[in-house]
């Protein structure tokens, strides 16, 4: 699968599981939301403290397995380099997360805020690989 071609299917879908990897190497996954940026990176919401977020200081390399909303039908795995994005730089990151995802807030102060007090950070993944998908 084509990058562009994969990138145009994360734009859409954002239920994924995201796999990490542990400090033995072996692989974490969480089931997450994810969104395209303007960069055509894929980036996750996620808090300062989770286990995914120390995984990836140590090990950027990470996969995404990214399904439909109704879990069946086409489905993509892409790989990249992830890095994570800190407060403050994160929040503005994180406002343009939940508009991708759910469109808009009724109160973006409050959010923002929220997302401080919850030491929120994003996951950016620059994208390397993309594939198999449901046609292999």
């Amino acid at each position: 699968m084509d990058l562009d071609d994969a990138r145009a299917f994360l734009a859409e879908h954002h239920r994924g599981v995201l796999a990490t990897r542990r400090a033995d190497g072996e692989v974490q996954m969480s089931p997450v939301l994810c969104a395209l940026d303007a960069q055509g990176r894929v980036v996750v919401s996620t808090r300062e403290t989770a286990r995914k977020t120390h995984h990836v200081r140590r090990d950027p390399r990470v996969a995404l397995c990214v399904l439909p909303d109704g879990f069946f039908g086409r489905w993509i795995q892409v790989e990249g380099r992830a890095e994570v994005v800190e407060q403050p730089e994160a929040t503005e990151g994180l406002v343009d997360y939940y508009r991708r995802v759910s469109g808009e807030h009724p109160d973006w102060a409050a959010y923002r805020q929220a997302m401080v007090e919850e030491r929120r950070v994003l996951l950016a993944v620059t994208l390397v690989r993309a594939g198999p998908d449901l046609e292999g």
